[in-house]
């Protein structure tokens, strides 16, 4: 088994010999029992508070890096029709302390028929795939 101790630093030129695949829930574990792609058994082992990205690189002492890649899992992907319907339902999403992934265009979230009834409710548009989920760390977290 191959313990991962380090997050490298992000400009690293280091290739990486593994890929561990982790969806967002998955990232936030910092100590775990994984399988790589390709069946390798890894264990983690970072500092408490550690929430991996989509592209880490990990260290482990046997000097073999995995690179972290953001899983695709299901997810909610809302837009709406002005950036100020965007914005409001961001607002309302925190209000509600939930993980949220958030750009210009878009809002991700896991799956909830709840919110989703209150999004819809409020006019944006709702859509269910399956994506990779990179949900914003929070003002204290330890990520990048």
């Amino acid at each position: 088994m191959i313990t991962l101790t380090q997050r490298l630093v992000e400009d690293s030129d280091r290739t990486a010999s593994l890929t561990l695949s982790l969806t967002a829930e998955e990232r936030t574990r910092s100590r775990h029992r994984f399988e790589t792609t390709t069946g390798q058994p890894i264990y983690l082992q970072l500092p408490r508070g550690t929430v991996l990205r989509d592209g880490d690189l990990l260290q482990a002492e046997e000097d073999v890096v995995v690179r972290v890649i953001a899983r695709p899992e299901p997810v909610l992907t809302i837009t709406a029709d002005t950036p100020l319907d965007l914005l409001k339902a961001a607002y309302h999403l925190g209000n509600r302390h939930v993980p949220l992934e958030i750009t210009a265009d878009y809002l991700r979230l896991s799956p909830d028929p709840v919110l989703r009834e209150m999004l819809e409710h409020r006019g944006l548009h709702v859509l269910e795939e399956i994506q990779p989920f990179q949900p914003e760390v929070g003002a204290y977290g330890h990520g990048h």
